[in-house]
């Protein structure tokens, strides 16, 4: 019941407006975190398929290898470049096999005059594979180079 008030609740506010949109389309970079969790140390790629909305794929090479996708939400604060996002997706991992799903709430900020993004990011792990499990500890920190 409060997974899918928690899924309901993250559609909903996927479809609030903000004033501004994000000011790149795609990047690629690397994203450090903290061993505890399942997606830790990763290659990460983010694309704004819509306005406000990206999908971010992460590629973990960490205590073992794992795939996640997270949809997020978008929206600037502050001055131009920032914006606070959150969503959330699935994974799976290999060597344990691991499968479950992660939440993201972060800040992203891409320089004016650079093809430069970094974003720091807490992203809490729901494992539902072998051991039902939580990982809370999951905070990165990503560095991307900005395609376009």
């Amino acid at each position: 019941m409060k997974t899918a008030f928690c899924i309901g609740v993250l559609i909903c506010f996927s479809f609030s407006t903000n004033l501004f949109a994000q000011n790149y389309k795609s990047s690629v970079g690397l994203r450090l975190s903290s061993n505890a969790a399942a997606i830790n140390h990763s290659f990460t790629a983010k694309y704004f398929f819509a306005d406000k909305v990206a999908v971010e794929g992460l590629f973990s090479f960490g205590n073992s290898f794992a795939v996640g996708a997270m949809v997020e939400k978008h929206n600037a604060i502050g001055g131009e470049g920032l914006a606070m996002y959150y969503g959330g997706g699935l994974y799976g991992g290999f060597g344990p096999s691991k499968f479950g799903a992660h939440g993201v709430v972060g800040l992203d900020y891409k320089w004016p005059a650079i093809p430069l993004n970094l974003s720091i990011d807490w992203k809490p792990e729901l494992s539902i594979s072998r051991e039902f499990g939580f990982e809370p500890a999951a905070v990165g920190l990503s560095a991307r180079y900005v395609i376009f």
